[in-house]
């Protein structure tokens, strides 16, 4: 910004008080002059009557003065009223000067003060050359006088010393102005800025997750972010002012804690029935500061992220346990097949066979596993998932014993053709009713698994037992990883399953059979979804 651009941005935005309080300065210099002139003061400055000039510009000011100070209010005319009442100020002391001399030094000196608010406010060259004319109309008075024979030469003295005073003191004034105004858009820039950063983190605080409470010395609630607000059942009220006590005893009992003894506790804190659970953290702003700041995070937040830790751990794990597995089955499934080559009694040849598919079968688990833990994308294919339910409880059966056990393949005579990763379907099934056989059966009863294919909107695949059924609460944890109600489990079956279906577009979801009984339905894109490229 330049100077001159600066000087009128600042007298343009000047505080109104600032140019009222000049104006008002210059009323008073002009009631000051008419009481020396009209009351007995004038008996200071020698005469009984005051000169008709004096008196005539004495009155002239006076309104001049008034004028000036209305004016001054109207905010586009500020420089030049500022301009006009100085050169007003420098022609009244001009004529005070000649009329009365004895009262030259009291005006020039009182004209000091105009000329340098005058350069205070207006740009460098318009204050000097203000302060110059000031002084030139002085040295033009004591010329005047010289001339007329009613002052000597050496007269000329004084007026040249105001005026280099004037000068002086306009440029000293000026420069005062000009590091004033920087200094005001300095601390205006960096208070706009601090105010933009102070509202950036209120909004920031405000949309935090984790919930914020600044809790004073004295138990009450001095800020709270709208996830605070949350975890403690308040909505969309406000907890500012009220103690903590009141709003949330348990916290306050758990911040009374760790004031005592500073230890911090972990353990998840239950403070509304309708919120989930927290883990609060306390932390003082300052050492010597007796505020304390609560966070509040969501403990069931913080446990699926430990969730997540442990699963990428454990495919990292998976993945390469996987590959150290898939070395000796391939020597297993090398030696099955020599052995199949061979001529064996029919029933040695049957569990050669059982040997050769369970080595597939693994392998296909195994090569799952990896994509699932390398986040590979499926392949889908159109299948009709007839066919291929029949199949698949052919080969179950061929390959594992069920004894009393029972699995059925429900197919009506019409396709239904779905688009699927065969290799993923295939290992979700397995799942599923191997969950079924191990948990869907009666007490003293055999497992009856019915996987039923079946057009819903959407090509369906149902995998129904006849067992006592889940609990609601378990059913709602099915899905979780590690969640498992078998000591023997590891509880990523279901969790990995509904992976599967996912990197398929399919879902997978528990229905309750009112019967009794359970079913796991595997919902899948039909041909009209457009594959994943």
């Amino acid at each position: 910004m330049s100077q001159r651009a600066l000087s009128f941005g600042y007298l343009s935005q000047a505080p109104e008080r600032d140019l009222y309080f000049f104006a008002l300065y210059r009323l008073l210099e002009a009631a000051l002059l008419a009481a020396l002139l009209f009351s007995p003061l004038r008996e200071l400055i020698g005469g009984s009557a005051p000169p008709k000039l004096a008196a005539l510009a004495s009155v002239g000011y006076l309104v001049a003065a008034t004028f000036l100070l209305l004016l001054g209010r109207v905010d586009g005319w500020r420089t030049g009223v500022t301009v006009l009442g100085v050169m007003v100020d420098i022609a009244v002391v001009a004529l005070v000067c000649h009329a009365l001399p004895a009262a030259a030094t009291i005006a020039a000196l009182l004209l000091t003060f105009n000329v340098a608010t005058a350069a205070l406010l207006l740009p460098r060259a318009l204050g000097l050359a203000l302060a110059l004319l000031a002084g030139l109309a002085l040295i033009g008075v004591e010329v005047w006088e010289v001339l007329h024979g009613r002052a000597g030469t050496e007269a000329l003295s004084q007026p040249l010393a105001f005026t280099a005073s004037y000068v002086a003191v306009a440029w000293l004034a000026n420069q005062m102005g000009q590091r004033a105004r920087a200094s005001m858009a300095l601390a205006e820039h960096r208070g706009s800025a601090l105010s933009r950063q102070v509202e950036l983190n209120e909004l920031i605080i405000r949309r935090m997750r984790t919930g914020v409470l600044l809790v004073d010395e004295d138990g009450r609630i001095r800020l709270a972010n709208e996830a605070a607000l949350a975890a403690l059942g308040a909505g969309a009220t406000s907890l500012q002012g009220l103690l903590l006590r009141e709003a949330a005893h348990p916290l306050s009992v758990r911040l009374a804690e760790w004031r005592r003894s500073g230890e911090r506790n972990d353990s998840p804190l239950q403070i509304d029935p309708n919120q989930p659970d927290v883990l609060p953290r306390f932390v003082r702003p300052h050492p010597e500061s007796g505020q304390t700041l609560v966070f509040l995070d969501d403990a069931s937040l913080v446990s699926r992220r430990a969730e997540t830790l442990t699963l990428s751990t454990l495919g990292r794990f998976a993945a390469s346990l996987a590959h150290e597995v898939r070395n000796p089955l391939a020597s297993i499934s090398y030696a099955a097949q020599l052995l199949e080559e061979t001529k064996l009694p029919p029933g040695d040849q049957r569990l050669v066979q059982i040997i050769v598919q369970q080595c597939r079968r693994t392998n296909t688990i195994i090569e799952t596993v990896m994509g699932l833990a390398r986040r590979e994308r499926a392949v889908p294919e159109q299948l009709d998932l007839r066919r291929f339910v029949e199949r698949f409880v052919r080969e179950y059966t061929a390959s594992l014993p069920l004894e009393t056990d029972r699995i059925e393949a429900v197919t009506g005579k019409d396709a239904v053709t779905a688009v699927v990763d065969p290799r993923h379907l295939h290992q979700v099934l397995s799942t599923l009713v191997q969950n079924a056989l191990n948990h869907g059966r009666l007490p003293g009863e055999p497992a009856r698994v019915s996987l039923v294919a079946h057009f819903d909107g959407q090509p369906t695949l149902d995998v129904i037992d006849r067992g006592p059924g889940i609990p609601e609460a378990t059913a709602t944890q099915l899905f979780r990883p590690f969640f498992t109600t078998s000591e023997h489990g590891t509880g990523l079956g279901l969790y990995l399953s509904r992976e599967l279906c996912l990197a398929n577009q399919a879902t997978l979801e528990y229905v309750a059979v009112p019967g009794g009984g359970s079913c796991f339905r595997i919902r899948l894109p039909g041909t009209h979804t457009l594959l994943p490229g």
